[in-house]
């Protein structure tokens, strides 16, 4: 063989084994990935995050953790990191620089050359598409990071807003306590009236229960700060952001059916385990392959010699242990029958979480009616009542502050059960992939269909 004819095989040689093509899911992996660096971290900076105002929306909030949250950045690069996987999987190995040589009282031979090893192109395809499937467990696991960052910050969200009104409502039943002591203290003083002393002193301990739980609602308004904080991927030692002066109201949700619907669609953790099985489905690809022979060509050039002379060098591998190859693909199959049950045993998990959660709010709709229509009805004609009889001498004056102390007592209550009912949406938004906002960098909407 002449140089003019071993260089060309080279050359052809080097240029495979240097190259690849990307297959169809590695460059929607690639676009996926580029769509949400530019969103999430553009030239792997943090991006401009939106301003928090007291009476900016939830979303607001929701996009700022999603933004700003380490463990989103995290999941994204843990992700990228996946996708960039996917070329070594599918390329050929790198070429081999050979050397020989042969001594004896002085240099024989001087023998430098190149070996390149192939695989089937079935096989790289194979193992590419592995990788690939992997790649979308990782963006699958990005997506599920983003719902559980949201559903913190949507909680933390609740607990401050419920903490400020519980906090409103347990001053004015100080206030209303006070009133009540001091119309007492005079009936007493003048004996104008039928208070006890017993009454003023259940009066006294009132208060100082009322004070001692206005203490513990402050500490605890504090501490929830601090989690709203970390909920927005800030540091204790961060600047206070604007935090959030809306109240808790009703939130609308779909029917039961329909939100299962929208969990087999949508859910994080199933969309996951869906990713998983791909992914065995593909290893299961890859392990079929194991009977493929793989080749190595190559050539090495005496240099000593004259005329120069060439070496051509192959070998090829032989699968021949049949029972070794039956069992990588049993394997294979294996976990990939493994993948499908856990799926299957996800679903069957999420439907009985979905239940147990839209059964709390309905719960939590029928005491909310209840108190609306009933309770807090009923206590507003009884105040009513006590001060049209305050006029005639039928009611005593410490009536009426008692009443709305009672007032005050159930609509603490109806704001616990309201707190209640939305943390329970809030698990059911995470289920059916509902939780962040729509503008939230996920590539698409694709990862809510």
């Amino acid at each position: 063989m002449n140089a003019d004819s071993m260089f060309p095989l080279i050359l052809l040689g080097l240029l495979s084994g240097c190259a690849g093509t990307a297959s169809d899911a590695e460059q929607a992996a690639r676009d996926r990935v580029t769509e949400v660096g530019e969103q999430l971290r553009p030239a792997r900076n943090k991006p401009e995050l939106p301003a928090l105002q007291a009476d900016s929306p939830l979303d607001t909030y929701l996009l700022y953790a999603v933004l700003n949250h380490p463990a989103v950045e995290a999941e994204y690069y843990e992700w990228r990191a996946t996708v960039e996987d996917i070329a070594p999987a599918r390329s050929q190995p790198d070429p081999q620089f050979t050397f020989e040589a042969d001594f004896s009282d002085t240099l024989m031979t001087f023998m430098p050359g190149l070996m390149f090893d192939f695989m089937a192109p079935g096989k790289r395809a194979a193992m590419g598409l592995e990788a690939a499937a992997g790649s979308e467990v990782a963006y699958q696991n990005y997506v599920a990071t983003v719902m559980i960052t949201a559903t913190s910050l949507r909680k933390a969200w609740i607990e401050l807003a419920f903490v400020d009104e519980a906090l409103l409502l347990r001053e004015s039943s100080l206030g209303a306590t006070r009133q009540s002591l001091d119309l007492s203290s005079a009936d007493y003083s003048t004996g104008t009236g039928m208070t006890t002393l017993d009454d003023q002193l259940s009066l006294l301990n009132s208060l100082g229960q009322l004070s001692t739980e206005l203490d513990s609602l402050q500490h605890r308004r504090s501490a929830l700060r601090t989690n709203f904080k970390s909920a927005l991927g800030l540091l204790p030692t961060d600047a206070d952001p604007a935090f959030p002066a809306a109240g808790l109201t009703i939130s609308a949700l779909p029917s039961e059916e329909e939100l299962w619907q929208l969990a087999l669609a949508a859910n994080p953790e199933i969309a996951t385990m869906r990713a998983m099985v791909e992914m065995a489905v593909a290893g299961v690809e890859v392990a079929e392959t194991a009977g493929t022979p793989d080749f190595s060509l190559g050539g090495m050039a005496d240099l000593k010699a004259d005329p120069l002379m060439f070496r051509p060098v192959a070998t090829v591998t032989l699968p021949v242990w049949r029972d070794r190859i039956a069992a990588t693909v049993a394997a294979a199959a294996a976990r990939r029958d493994a993948a499908i049950a856990r799926l299957n045993s996800q679903q069957l998990d999420i439907a009985a979480e979905l239940a147990r959660e839209f059964h709390m709010v309905r719960e939590s709709d029928r005491m909310l009616a209840y108190i609306d229509n009933t309770l807090l009805p009923n206590l507003d004609r009884a105040l009513v009542s006590a001060a049209a009889g305050l006029q005639t001498g039928m009611t005593r004056a410490g009536d009426i502050p008692a009443n709305r102390l009672i007032a005050l007592d159930m609509k603490l209550q109806r704001l616990g059960v309201l707190r209640q009912r939305e943390l329970a949406v809030t698990d059911i938004s995470l289920m059916v992939a509902a939780a962040a906002p729509a503008d939230t960098p996920l590539a698409s909407s694709e990862a809510r269909q």
